[in-house]
């Protein structure tokens, strides 16, 4: 479990302290005044440890259980069942909720694979944060679902207000988490959770809201008639996950290729990779144009494989530009032959076309930092580097695009404090 604590940061801590703080309360108020139908407790805290048992991680290294997030929802929203009003709390929810993830969590914590505590951390809260909300309102919109009035119209609105609300509080924590991680503007960090995570969270709480009316009419059994198309479309992401991080091994393991054959420095290709990565999140680039980045950055000296002789140290920086534009080309008809990254070829093909030419950003990128590297490699002396960035300055308005030398100086500056 120490594990799962290395690297954290204080806000991750101080969301991980606020969620065990909210999920002790719970636990404790629901032992002291008993479970309120303690089948319907169990059954929804099951199918919620299925789906904290079955998570996954999706791009952008972000740790999800939909199925568990969709059960987690349903108990919150839960109004009746067989026509008898529930009357949980929102403590026991909260109690469930716990309790259902940390049976979830331990059989990956007993084979060595310790859980994200933020990411329990953020989802328990969320919950919480939910069912503080909703459950004082469940008796009287239970009352209006009734006759002689029988509408379920109040309900659902006051449903879908809460999600929403709901849903745009974790975005904007999960914003803040991502921004101190991996150090780029709050700004860019909500847009990229709303692009990348909303659409999940919304497909979730749509299946919540759905699970929770269907329980009305169909009792517990709506929860095994719903977990088979949960646990479909959770194997749907899985897969899609995986075809992503197997494109960005094979493409490391490309990357490698100049350094095994001796055209590059060892370590050339992540460096740059690294480096033009941090760039563009400075520059505020969002996450899919970063993944394009890191696989063109990965892959930008690839076009010297069809060198006779090898470039000294394989600085392309000190070579003609001719040359060096010969081998950005014949790198990008080489990524092209892929069949599917004809954008990372394009990007790589422009890195050493001059800004009077209006090269995309991220070839304008990768030329700092590839230019950083060369002169610099894996040395961390700080007249060095400052030697390099004073070159690039230099040069910076023709040769390189002066934005991106400047995001390369705060990186680097960040880099040597560190």
């Amino acid at each position: 479990m120490t594990r799962a604590f290395q690297g954290l940061d204080s806000g991750q801590l101080l969301l991980i302290c606020g969620a065990g703080l909210v999920a002790v309360a719970g636990v404790a108020h629901t032992a002291a005044v008993g479970l309120d139908r303690p089948e319907i407790a169990v059954g929804f805290g099951a199918l919620i440890a299925v789906g904290e048992l079955a998570r996954l991680t999706m791009p952008g290294n972000r740790e999800v259980a939909p199925i568990g997030a969709a059960a987690a929802l349903g108990y919150t929203l839960l109004l009746d069942l067989s026509q008898n009003p529930l009357r949980h709390s929102a403590l026991q929810v909260v109690a469930v909720i716990a309790v259902g993830m940390i049976a979830g969590a331990l059989p990956h914590l007993a084979v060595g694979r310790p859980p994200r505590l933020d990411a329990m951390a953020r989802r328990l809260l969320t919950g919480a944060m939910l069912a503080f909300a909703f459950r004082p309102l469940a008796d009287p919109l239970y009352r209006l679902t009734q006759p002689p009035t029988t509408t379920w119209w109040p309900a659902l609105t006051v449903m879908v207000a809460l999600i929403t609300v709901t849903l745009l509080v974790d975005v904007l924590i999960a914003a803040m988490l991502r921004a101190e991680q991996v150090r780029t503007a709050f700004r860019v960090a909500v847009r990229d959770e709303l692009n990348m995570a909303f659409p999940l969270g919304a497909a979730v709480a749509s299946s919540g809201v759905l699970l929770a009316l269907a329980t009305h009419s169909m009792d517990l059994v709506a929860l095994l008639v719903f977990a088979a198309p949960l646990l479909v479309t959770q194997v749907a992401f899985r897969k899609y996950a995986g075809i992503r991080a197997t494109y960005l091994q094979t493409v490391r393991a490309l990357s490698r290729v100049t350094e095994v054959g001796g055209y590059v420095e060892p370590g050339h290709s992540r460096r740059v990779s690294r480096l033009a990565v941090a760039i563009g999140r400075e520059l505020g680039m969002a996450e899919p144009e970063l993944l394009e980045l890191e696989y063109a950055s990965l892959m930008h000296d690839i076009g010297q494989l069809s060198l006779r002789d090898p470039i000294p140290g394989g600085a392309t920086v000190l070579t003609e530009p001719e040359q060096a534009r010969r081998i950005a080309e014949l790198g990008a008809e080489v990524i092209k032959q892929t069949g599917v990254l004809d954008r990372v070829a394009e990007v790589v093909r422009r890195q050493c076309d001059v800004m009077a030419d209006e090269p995309p950003l991220s070839s304008r990128i990768i030329k700092a930092a590839n230019a950083y590297d060369d002169l610099v490699g894996g040395s961390t002396d700080r007249d060095r580097a400052s030697a390099a960035l004073e070159r690039l300055r230099l040069a910076a308005g023709a040769a390189y695009d002066p934005d991106a030398i400047e995001a390369l100086s705060r990186v680097v500056d960040r880099a040597v404090r560190l």
